[in-house]
């Protein structure tokens, strides 16, 4: 099965796809392979390896379990219903699994934090076990959360391999940015057009448009929360939100800065990614982490560039995902595996395709944009302090999201012609990714996560 366009963006929570949404899907497909012998469980326990077990409560993973074992899913679960929801299962020690069965079940036990073993699949790795009221175990299954929310099982998943998924059953199949480019030029498509011909193979054309426009809503939505939500963020730190104030600041004061329009961009970032880190309903683009990237940009598109419409909107947001499914596929979006650039630098990169896409460029111009926006996030780190989605995360990408109109904007000043091809930096990206320290991919223990002096095991949400 291909991708879709809605693998990438998702409708879930904060604060983190990976650590969060990816987890919870796990805990809610560990119920689906239960099934029937659901009722039969007296006893669960979920061990989280690797960076979920070394960032896992700061990510909120912990809650993200215990939600899934009710049988939430992250596109539905209400936000504000979380906290209550946790809490229930922290204080009575009864968890109601699947929402039909009650076990007794305590977090600080049953939920094992195990930061310094890591699985063979991927650093992102959690055990879910099942026992009945014998002490036989009648489940025992191992997932893996790679990034964007998007998880995969069992013991033969490679981490020498990205994940790819099939794409013979879409009429137009491509891995690479050169294949996407041969059908363009092929066919004398665009981008957007060929993501929206594979896409009719999945879902019909009316399903596409409100799916889309769900998305862009639930976008909005989420920097019109960040705007007027005022204090500061859960956990240690302390965080305050800047958005309220930024626009406050904004739509109170005239200005003649010709530089004015960075600071929206940077407003509409910033209140999406302090809407994650409180937990708040965010749409994956690609990841929770780089959430902000593609609504700023595309808010930029809404409120600055003359002639915005919803078709502008539907084509920057196939543009981006096309561009994000190469990432995906032939590379990572996941900070634990390649760092931030993965997640930061993919979005970014999905984000400048977009904008030249909408600015009118040939699809040529449209795969620059994505390659100079990726080049310049080459070797990011992913150091987030006290294991929280929030310093370096939100202002990361404030500014990630300047560089992608920069980058759009650098590419319509050419022709689209460039020596370095968006494969060559994705390529790059991957093989960097790898060759980095494991602290300086999301465990925390590396980088601003440990100068900043923030120890992380003491965190909490």
């Amino acid at each position: 099965m291909a991708l879709s366009v809605f693998d990438l963006f998702s409708i879930g929570i904060g604060p983190s796809s990976s650590h969060t949404v990816g987890p919870m899907r796990a805990a809610a497909a560990f119920l689906a392979h239960l099934g029937d012998d659901i009722c039969k469980v007296a006893r669960v326990k979920c061990t989280l390896n690797g960076s979920l077990g070394a960032t896992g409560v700061g990510h909120g993973t912990d809650r993200a379990v215990i939600l899934g074992l009710l049988g939430e899913q992250p596109e539905t679960v209400n936000p504000h219903a979380v906290a209550p929801a946790v809490a229930d299962v922290q204080v009575t020690g009864i968890m109601k699994l699947g929402g039909i069965h009650d076990i007794a079940f305590s977090p600080g036990l049953d939920i094992v934090l195990d930061g310094l073993t890591e699985l063979p699949g991927h650093p992102n790795g959690m055990r879910l076990e099942a026992w009945d009221t014998a002490g036989e175990r009648i489940a025992d299954h191992v997932y893996y959360s790679v990034g964007g929310g998007f998880i995969v099982s069992g013991d033969d998943v490679s981490p020498t391999d990205p994940v790819v998924c099939e794409t013979t059953n879409v009429p137009f199949p491509y891995l690479t940015a050169a294949d996407l480019m041969a059908h363009c030029q092929r066919e004398g498509m665009s981008i957007a057009d060929i993501a929206y011909a594979n896409e009719l193979t999945m879902h019909t054309a009316e399903e596409i448009d409100r799916q889309l426009r769900n998305v862009w809503e639930v976008m909005q939505e989420c920097v019109e929360h960040g705007a007027t939500s005022e204090g500061r963020l859960p956990g240690g730190l302390q965080v305050l939100r800047r958005a309220p104030a930024l626009y406050r600041k904004l739509t109170s004061e005239s200005s003649t800065d010709p530089l004015r329009t960075l600071d929206w961009v940077a407003f509409y970032a910033l209140a999406v990614n302090e809407e994650n880190a409180a937990g708040g309903r965010i749409v994956t683009a690609p990841t929770n982490g780089a959430a902000g990237i593609i609504p700023a940009v595309l808010h930029y598109y809404r409120d600055f560039i003359d002639g915005a419409n919803w078709e502008g909107v539907k084509t920057f947001l196939l543009t981006s995902a096309a561009i994000g499914m190469i990432f995906k596929n032939t590379a990572s979006i996941s900070g634990a595996e390649v760092g931030c650039q993965g997640e930061v630098g993919s979005a970014c990169s999905m984000a400048a395709a977009g904008c030249a896409a909408i600015m009118g460029g040939t699809p040529q111009q449209v795969e620059n944009a994505a390659e100079i926006a990726m080049e310049h996030n080459l070797g990011l780190t992913c150091d987030p302090i006290g294991g929280l989605v929030q310093v370096p995360c939100i202002e990361r990408n404030a500014i990630a999201a300047v560089k992608a109109i920069t980058a759009a904007r650098t590419a319509m000043n050419g022709d689209g012609s460039h020596v370095v091809s968006l494969d060559d930096v994705i390529v790059t990206m991957r093989e960097t990714g790898l060759d980095m320290q494991a602290k300086y991919k999301e465990t925390a223990l590396g980088g601003l996560a440990v100068h900043a002096g923030v120890p992380v095991n003491v965190v909490e949400c």
